[in-house]
């Protein structure tokens, strides 16, 4: 049984995974500094950052598991759920494949204060910019997406390789500048996150496999129970408040947590290397 100590950290770190995954405000950056803070970012930690991700993609899955059975059903027979298919495979293609060749070399450079910084700052600038120009919108629902629509979010999402710079973030922002309304971009960001986030956790977990024990279930369940909850929660107030507002205010989160990173890692806070 772990220590009360621990279990709080479980409990922040679910907090922390599941409000940030599907904002665009990059979850990794939030975890990397919280986990810092909190001294849990050791071996164990990224595998129990690993059970956390889990628990957050299963939130998306619940909150649309209509939709995804609808899909599943009518793959063969229904044109609407075959271009969710056809589209989510084409997306996802672009973070694979390259994910695939370039990953190692990506943890390797890119894990460092200046990248990271840069990556939330200027994010932020292209919020701003995506909703300050003038925003034509072609695809009003993911219904109305083509598969061409699909793979340039795909590309946007593969930028999201770069530390700092959200999954989220990429596929939504990129939607924008594509045609997307707000909506059908946010929506295909969490449904794109299935299996782009599946396929990331199942390699973790291939990859750290021998880390997993017994010993710290309860630290899992805790923090997933606490991630999936918080995702949840995210996902349809992430909805409810682009109903009535834009991305703008994330933007200036974005530059203010790139300042911050930049300020951590001068003053010896955080070691934003070697994750």
């Amino acid at each position: 049984m772990a220590d009360p100590a621990s279990l709080l950290h479980a409990i922040i770190l679910g907090i922390v995974e599941g409000l940030t995954e599907f904002l665009p405000v990059s979850s990794t950056g939030h975890l990397i500094l919280t986990g810092q803070l909190l001294g849990f970012n050791d071996e164990k930690g990224k595998v129990f950052e690993i059970a956390i991700q889990f628990a957050a993609i299963l939130a998306v899955v619940w909150e649309y598991r209509v939709r995804l059975w609808q899909t599943l059903l009518g793959i063969t027979s229904d044109p609407p759920s075959q271009r969710l298919a056809v589209n989510l495979t084409v997306s996802f293609l672009p973070a694979a494949v390259l994910g695939f060749l370039f990953l190692k070399q990506i943890k390797t450079y890119l894990f460092n204060p200046v990248v990271v910084a840069s990556a939330f700052i200027v994010g932020g600038l292209l919020i701003i910019w995506a909703e300050r120009r003038q925003h034509v919108i072609r695809a009003e629902s993911i219904d109305d997406m083509t598969w061409r629509d699909a793979l340039k979010v795909g590309f946007a999402q593969a930028l999201s390789m770069i530390p700092g710079t959200s999954r989220s973030g990429a596929t939504i922002i990129g939607g924008l500048f594509f045609g997307l309304s707000r909506r059908a971009a946010t929506e295909f960001s969490f449904f794109l996150a299935i299996p782009t986030m599946f396929a990331a956790t199942s390699y973790d977990v291939y990859k750290h496999r021998d880390l997993f024990s017994v010993d710290d279930l309860d630290l899992f369940v805790v923090g997933g129970i606490v991630s999936f909850f918080s995702a949840f929660l995210a996902v349809r107030g992430l909805l409810r408040f682009i109903s009535r507002h834009d991305f703008t205010v994330f933007a200036w989160y974005r530059i203010a947590f790139g300042l911050l990173v930049l300020l951590s890692a001068r003053m010896g806070w955080v070691d934003w290397g070697n994750q």
